[in-house]
């Protein structure tokens, strides 16, 4: 199925729209959402043609487990708020195996719960098969997001993804490091397109091109793409799913509703206090292909060691096998720090923090 930049397919199935403001945009609210914005954005969208909604943790459900600080809504809350606000909208959750349980993945399915997006890095999904298999049987909707796609390259992917379940309701292409341009998002979703029947796609802004990405990802045959108002989203934000709806409306088809998420996407703009965010790193991560997750470990590292960050980031992409980690970052900036700044960060680690490493420092 090749998809077309106005929205419609070859064989005619439009793709959709899923709007992860309420997942992906806690991110730039620290998960901190009110109740009573929370019902008036979810009223608003289910005036719309947007029939998917993911709400909940942006690391995914019971993200609690894992150490992430705890969203403002729990599950029941975020159940509760679906069920009376979403008439004609089916509304799912993320989910990560290491921490997100099948036990409460069976129990929100039993109070409403119609999709989950299982995330995972690609190279990783042969580790999660079972996890899988389990979740296709407890929820209607089962979609797998490749994390990170970007760091494996396409033709890989289907090695990766072979022995996944058949029932799954499709595979994402996840552009988490903002780095991808519209050609990779077209190879990327045609690899994935051979092994499976639906491919979805995820961009993020690092570089400005979530949304051309987006387009592009339906063109080469895409059936869901994601979006959030006003591009809310972790590290530079994601797709506006206003801009993407009037964009189709400029083109003569208003399938969305551009109007209503316009001004949806305003609420939100008005509303919301938004975490800043640093613009340099965001740039730096999407040229050279790193997560926003690290940036906070390269700045400690780098300052550390007395390098840019550039550099390290770099390094700690080449010598990654596939996602660059906490691992590679420290390997990069010993591998590339003067002899004389891997002296003193040795003696500064032996000594301990705030103590004096032989003098005058």
């Amino acid at each position: 199925m090749h998809g077309t930049p106005d929205g419609a397919a070859d064989d005619g199935r439009p793709w959709e729209l899923l709007d992860t403001t309420l997942r992906d945009g806690g991110y730039a609210v620290d998960f901190r959402f009110e109740t009573e914005f929370v019902g008036e954005l979810l009223t608003g969208l289910d005036r719309t043609p947007v029939r998917l909604v993911e709400l909940g943790h942006g690391f995914g459900f019971e993200a609690e487990r894992k150490g992430a600080p705890a969203c403002s809504i729990d599950l029941k809350g975020w159940c509760e708020l679906a069920a009376a606000r979403l008439h004609s909208t089916a509304w799912g959750m993320f989910a990560q195996p290491e921490f997100s349980s099948l036990a409460t993945l069976a129990a929100l399915c039993a109070d409403g719960m119609s999709f989950v997006r299982v995330g995972v890095e690609a190279h990783r999904v042969p580790e999660v098969l079972d996890y899988l298999s389990t979740s296709v049987e407890l929820c209607e909707r089962v979609y797998l997001n490749l994390m990170k796609t970007s760091d494996t390259p396409a033709g890989e992917l289907a090695g990766f993804l072979k022995d996944i379940p058949a029932e799954l309701a499709g595979v994402y292409v996840v552009d988490s490091n903002g780095s991808m341009l519209p050609a990779d998002v077209e190879r990327y979703v045609r690899a994935v397109a051979e092994v499976t029947g639906t491919v979805g796609f995820h961009g993020h802004d690092n570089l400005g091109m979530a949304n051309a990405n987006s387009l592009a990802a339906a063109r080469a045959g895409a059936s869901v793409v994601d979006a959030t108002l006003d591009g809310l989203g972790r590290g530079a934000g994601n797709a506006s799913i206003e801009s993407l709806a009037g964009i189709l409306a400029v083109q003569g088809e208003d399938r969305f509703g551009y109007q209503e998420l316009a001004r949806l996407a305003q609420l939100c703009r008005s509303t919301l206090d938004v975490v800043p965010e640093d613009r340099r790193m965001q740039v730096l991560g999407g040229v050279i292909g790193m997560h926003s997750g690290l940036f906070d470990f390269v700045e400690k590292t780098s300052a550390e060691f007395g390098l840019g960050e550039a550099a390290v980031m770099a390094e700690a992409v080449r010598i990654a096998r596939y996602e660059a980690g906490r691992g590679e970052v420290g390997l990069a900036a010993r591998s590339i720090a003067p002899k004389s700044r891997l002296a003193t960060s040795a003696t500064a680690s032996a000594t301990g923090p705030g103590q004096p490493a032989g003098g005058a420092r």
